[in-house]
């Protein structure tokens, strides 16, 4: 079996094991909380996140409470939330704003994403991972859109990747093109750096 049938199984038996956590929304409930922590002491006032597909960790409540926090702070900037838009031409991501009630479509995978709303750069990125490794990898749906987007976005925005703890693989082995994320956030804290 080449590489690339290994991580189709891998995905596949990854998100099959996600799909039927039994325990999926006490994690989920656990990782809100890892999440809402570690943003406490951030600077970032723009972040990109992503819809939640096939039983991904929904980063979206966390953030919009660090929206609300910020807006009951006063703070001079207003902190936004962009969600991707995937570009055909060089499949790529960019982040439009999203808030709770936003016009929505989907886009050609079936994943909502924002309609006609603000482009925005975020300086900082949660990715959703279907496994990760050592180092910072991630195990992601095999479109490469992120790994392209990371590559070619100028400055490089901070990237967080969030999965649950049973994507944890302690024996994967990253490619030539991944990008090697900057912190991974689990149900149980912070897997990267250690």
């Amino acid at each position: 079996m080449d590489n690339s049938h290994r991580k189709k199984a891998l995905r596949e038996r990854l998100i099959e094991q996600r799909l039927h956590l039994e325990d999926r929304l006490a994690r989920a409930d656990r990782l809100q909380s890892v999440m809402r922590i570690w943003l406490l002491d951030r600077p970032d006032t723009v972040i990109g996140a992503y819809w939640p597909i096939k039983g991904e960790f929904d980063p979206l409540p966390a953030l919009h409470r660090w929206k609300e926090d910020g807006e009951l702070q006063g703070e001079a900037q207003r902190r936004r939330i962009g969600l991707p838009v995937i570009d055909k031409v060089h499949k790529t991501l960019t982040f439009h704003v999203w808030y709770p009630g936003c016009p929505m479509e989907e886009d050609a995978y079936g994943i909502p994403k924002p309609k006609d709303t603000e482009l925005i750069t975020p300086t900082l990125l949660f990715v959703p991972c279907v496994g990760y490794g050592p180092g910072g990898y991630r195990l992601g749906y095999g479109g490469g859109f992120y790994d392209r987007t990371l590559a070619a976005l100028e400055p490089r925005p901070h990237t967080v990747g969030l999965g649950f703890t049973n994507g944890f693989l302690d024996d994967f082995e990253p490619e030539s093109h991944d990008q090697p994320l900057d912190a991974i956030l689990n149900d149980n804290g912070i897997v990267w750096p250690v």
